[in-house]
């Protein structure tokens, strides 16, 4: 428990207080993207994500305030595919209950651009934010902005003929955000605690080095560490797939498909590579190979962390629990057919267990 402590703590001997606020500004940055992501799974799992056919920056933050402007939106979404082919039966109370989960998840979009940019405007004024990490942090802004544009291309996708979104667009959607959640948490731990030997990559010129005493730790952990980054990645790049084609409501049992290792149709399609991305059962073989994958490499790597680094151990321990968590909840949402607050649930572990296995690769970083 000491050593999560000492992980977890904001209050860094290696940062000022000028730098922490940074750090902790970037932290709560992450903190709306993880809601945003928790927000975007419900919205999806609830089939509300063309409920809006349009895309208005800033007029769309408002919602309907009369039952004249329901009567306007529930009108355009009558003339989507969407309506048409599934939902001809629904009423305008039908159709507000999925409206006000896609309002929310733009909305939150929203609001993280703007808890994001006016602090930037802010640091950068007060001179703690300067040089490399200044121009690092636009770059943050600038991947929110692309990650917004690509759900809007991605919500267009599924207003043309075929009432359902681009699996390929949705798995971009997801890993944008990922990529710029990873990024913000990555900056923020280093501006805590940069690595030993290091001057910190630092809104100011005060931060001290990071040693730790203790031994370096060997190339081949951190190898396998940076690695897993790229698997837990590619796993949720793959879960997206998942979702997009709603291959988790095939194949309901664990651990053998329907009786078999690899299902007898994971080859059928034609081209071959069109079962990577359009083949239920390869697309769920793909992603259950990915987390096998994980549930064997996770446990070696936080064994070797707990061995080499003393000041990881709590962190890694912390990784190696959240493993398990991750996989029965993944077991179970398939297994119960994908409810709709399990799968909500098994997408926001990923994202926690992204963190933690970058949380883990920084800590060892910070020795060597």
């Amino acid at each position: 428990m000491t050593a999560i402590s000492a992980t977890l703590s904001l209050s860094s001997p290696h940062a000022t207080p000028r730098a922490r606020a940074v750090a902790i500004w970037l932290f709560a940055c992450c903190a709306m993207v993880f809601a945003t992501l928790i927000i975007g799974g419900m919205t999806r799992l609830t089939h509300a994500g063309l409920s809006i056919v349009e895309w208005q920056p800033l007029v769309g933050a408002i919602p309907p305030l009369s039952h004249a402007d329901w009567q306007i939106l529930f009108a355009k979404y009558q003339l989507t595919p969407e309506f048409i082919l599934r939902n001809h039966d629904m009423a305008l109370s039908g159709f507000q209950s999925i409206f006000w989960w896609e309002w929310a998840h733009r909305l939150s979009g929203r609001l993280i651009g703007l808890v994001f940019f006016v602090p930037y405007l802010w640091f950068i004024l007060r001179g703690q934010l300067r040089g490399k990490l200044a121009w690092r942090v636009l770059g943050f802004f600038i991947l929110g902005g692309l990650q917004g544009a690509m759900g809007w291309y991605m919500v267009q996708s599924g207003l043309v003929d075929d009432p359902r979104v681009s699996s390929l667009r949705l798995a971009a959607h997801l890993g944008l955000a990922f990529l710029l959640f990873g990024l913000m948490l990555w900056t923020a731990l280093g501006i805590l605690q940069p690595r030993r030997g290091l001057g910190a990559v630092s809104p100011t010129p005060t931060f001290s080095s990071a040693r730790t005493g203790n031994a370096d730790v060997s190339r081949f952990t951190r190898k396998l560490g940076a690695a897993l980054i790229a698997l837990v990645f590619l796993m949720v790049l793959s879960g997206a797939l998942v979702a997009g084609i709603h291959a988790g409501l095939a194949y309901n049992t664990f651990p053998l498909m329907n009786g078999h290792l690899i299902p007898p149709e994971t080859f059928q399609l034609q081209p071959l590579w069109q079962n990577l991305f359009n083949n239920m059962a390869t697309v769920q073989l793909n992603h259950r190979t990915i987390a096998w994958t994980l549930m064997g490499l996770i446990p070696w790597f936080v064994w070797r962390v707990r061995k080499e680094s003393p000041a990881a151990r709590g962190i890694a321990l912390v990784l190696f629990i959240w493993l398990g968590v991750q996989v029965g909840l993944g077991v179970t949402t398939l297994l119960l057919r994908v409810p709709v607050h399990l799968a909500a649930a098994h997408q926001a572990g990923a994202m926690i267990l992204f963190a933690l296995v970058l949380w883990v690769n920084h800590a060892i970083r910070r020795q060597n």
